[in-house]
């Protein structure tokens, strides 16, 4: 253990102590969540997501030491440990490495080299290696070793068996296995063929080449998928000539005196052996990589997505758009529930668009509709030229917003949704769930497979369990930094909180349901299955308003409700004051001042004191208020509308390796390329922009055949 906290203090750059608090914090069983908010003084304050990449490289390393004592053990019950084998087992530093040391020990199917050895040819091939013999001397003693019973009929069979052990051995070698992966990744080329001819979306493939240690990662996962899907041909070259001439002065003794058989068996051993392994060894490596990039943009982007400032204290209309079966529409209240629903017919030359108006106009009427929040999907755009006249006839007192939908039929077909709305058709459930992510964006998506959420890149061609732990994380931190409504929340919700488990956040509802609704955060401990430990990690995320005590509603975990009580009675302030402008004041001055002292007094230490103090500024507070709102309309803007140097506010739907995808209202995306992000060298576009910012882009060029729209963001004054 001491060796692990060792390498993450040094890999991370951070004290030896921070990492054995956290590894200490993690084997008890705490979550990431819980230690980044209420263990800062046992971690220095790492943050959730060092703490998570902490934890993902501490797993690595476990796992590197168990596979280590496992090689050592399968080596020594063998009888072939030697110290210097020893030596070389602990230098390894991953995996791969060490997979390279046990090679020649593994157990073998049947190959050439095993062969061989069965036919008597393992002493011959040993004098060969040793590089001693002539070779007329070795003709001379292979003589020996024909064998016409084993088909080993003259000289030259027994030269050529004896070249298959030593063409394994070559390959069997760790360390010319490390230097033919390490030349092949800085001088190879990822080359790629059209296996069609045909025109695809893998047109710009068809003929490509590019070095293996600069191509960028969404193009290892296209061309995977060109591969895949029979378009492609793909493999690494490289200047064979010029590898097998520095293999040779490895290989090749200088004083060697059969040095053709040698060459003859390193060829071989090359392009049979090492070649292929090498080759998918490094296209997984790059495949590995380019996944992890499209994972950790993938992630960035739902963590964005799920922090979106939620529309509050208004009653919106859900419209899921649709031709032949009409507009499904439901009203809900500013707290999510359903107040009515109806079906209109808005969108076909057939349909009575005036009703349908009628419709919609008597529904924001009787509810007092203040928002139509109108999903983006088939028939959008013709429900858009209606909803837009609706808000113009209504004199602007309401607008609308263009919502995502992407995963609301998911959802609404889902065992959830039928369980949520069983008296409703799919659709309807749509138009619910589009409603409900413009009031409360995380609360309602988190009831979706963050896959079918419709942000990042390639998320359907990397590792989904790899893909999967990474966005539990990512809603997990979004979730716990937001907090819960403990009276409100739903089970989708609620298991995503610190600690919660699904029986428990299932138990939490049923209590609620039975009991009524909780006044206390101590009354968690009543849930079924909910005991001291997952009290310990879940109380601070979970609020409760106008509850017993105005603490339940803040951010402040109930184990330094004392220290709160202690610095009230110091102080000489009331309770009853927290949320008062009068008491934000004397926070904010306490602030200010010494709190080294203060924090001891209190028992606590110097970042929970600091916490402590902002909690009691704003109780209740949700970060997300501080968010730019999301951009309303009143009028339609059409693709055919779009004239270059037009000027226009937009909102980043999508951020990608490559560029940034911006809803201007036309319901067509447009494109912000890397290259028009910024006046200034721009690495990844995320180092600009984010998922639900509100930019400023003007048009570069429109293709209303193709519904193409470049688009950028230099210049813009």
């Amino acid at each position: 253990m001491d060796k692990i906290t060792n390498q993450l203090a040094r890999e991370f750059n951070i004290s030896v102590k921070q990492v054995a608090n956290t590894l200490s914090l993690v084997d008890e069983g705490c979550t990431i969540p819980f230690i980044a908010r209420y263990r800062k003084e046992a971690t220095g304050g790492l943050d959730d997501a060092l703490l998570r990449d902490l934890n993902e490289r501490l797993v690595y390393l476990r796992n590197l030491e168990a596979h280590r004592e496992d090689i050592y053990r399968l080596i020594d019950e063998q009888g072939k440990m030697t110290e210097e084998l020893k030596a070389e087992i602990e230098k390894a530093q991953t995996i791969t490495e060490l997979d390279d040391i046990y090679r020649p020990y593994r157990p073998k199917r049947r190959t050439k080299a095993t062969i061989a050895k069965e036919k008597g040819l393992l002493p011959l091939a040993e004098v060969m290696w040793a590089q001693e013999t002539t070779e007329e001397d070795v003709l001379t003693l292979a003589a020996d070793f024909i064998n016409p019973e084993a088909d080993v009929n003259s000289a030259e069979d027994a030269i050529a068996y004896a070249l298959d052990i030593i063409a394994e051995m070559i390959s069997d070698d760790a360390q010319i296995r490390k230097y033919i992966r390490e030349y092949t990744y800085r001088h190879g080329f990822i080359e790629t063929k059209a296996a069609v001819d045909e025109p695809s979306v893998y047109d710009m493939y068809y003929d490509f080449s590019e070095a293996v240690n600069k191509i960028v990662p969404h193009r290892i996962l296209a061309i995977n998928r060109g591969e895949r899907d029979k378009f492609l041909n793909v493999k690494i070259s490289l200047d064979v000539e010029k590898l097998m001439g520095l293999l040779s002065r490895k290989v090749i003794a200088a004083q060697s005196k059969c040095p053709v058989f040698i060459q003859k068996a390193l060829e071989d051993s090359y392009k049979r052996l090492i070649a292929p392994s090498i080759e998918r060894e490094i296209r997984n490596m790059l495949t590995e990589k380019a996944e992890e990039q499209a994972i950790k943009v993938f992630g960035e982007n739902l963590r964005n997505l799920l922090l979106q400032p939620p529309v509050r204290g208004c009653v919106v209309m859900g419209m899921d758009p649709a031709y032949r079966t009409g507009n499904k529409i439901a009203v809900v209240d500013e707290t999510g529930k359903v107040l009515d629903t109806a079906v209109v017919y808005i969108t076909l030359p057939n349909h009575d668009i005036e009703k349908g108006k009628e419709v919609i106009k008597g529904l924001i009427g009787k509810h007092k509709v203040r928002v139509i929040a109108l999903g983006n999907g088939t028939a959008s755009r013709e429900s858009e030229m209606v909803v837009a006249q609706v808000c113009k006839e209504l004199d602007g007192s309401v607008q609308y917003i263009i919502v995502n939908e992407a995963g609301a039929s998911v959802y609404s077909a889902s065992r959830l949704g039928t369980e949520e709305f069983p008296e409703y058709d799919v659709a309807l459930r749509s138009a619910v769930s589009i409603a409900r992510r413009l009031q409360d964006p995380l609360a309602e998506l988190v009831k979706i497979d963050p896959k079918s959420i419709g942000v990042g890149q390639y998320q359907h061609d990397v590792n989904q369990k790899r893909l999967a732990e990474t966005l539990q994380g990512i809603v997990e931190y979004c979730v716990n930094n937001v907090g819960v409504e403990l009276n409100t929340a739903s089970v989708s919700l609620l298991q995503y909180v610190s600690g919660i488990s699904p029986s428990i956040a299932k138990n939490i509802v049923a209590y609620r349901e039975t009991r009524g609704r909780f006044t206390s955060r101590e009354q968690l401990l009543e849930v079924k299955m909910l005991g001291p430990k997952a009290f310990e990690q879940s109380a601070g995320f979970l609020r409760i308003s106008d509850g017993d005590n105005i603490l339940d509603n803040t951010g402040v975990h109930p184990e330094s409700y004392d220290a709160v009580f202690r610095l009230f009675e110091v102080k000489g302030w009331a309770i009853t004051d927290i949320g008062s402008e009068s008491m934000r004041i004397k926070l904010d001055e306490v602030s200010k001042s010494k709190l080294d002292e203060l924090a001891g007094s209190l028992g606590i230490g110097l970042p929970t004191l600091k916490d402590i103090l902002n909690e009691l500024k704003k109780p209740g507070r949700d970060p997300r208020d501080e968010l730019p709102k999301p951009v309303l309309r009143s009028d339609v803007l059409e693709l055919k509308d779009l004239k270059p140097d037009m000027l226009l506010t937009g909102t980043v739907r999508n951020v990608t390796d490559f560029g940034v995808f911006v809803d201007i209202g036309v319901h067509q995306d447009g494109l912000v390329h890397i290259s028009n992000l910024s006046e200034k060298y721009v690495k990844h576009p995320m180092e600009v922009v984010q998922v639900g910012d509100i930019v400023k882009v003007r048009v570069l060029d429109v293709d209303v055949e193709r519904k193409r729209i470049s688009l950028s963001m230099k210049d813009i004054r």
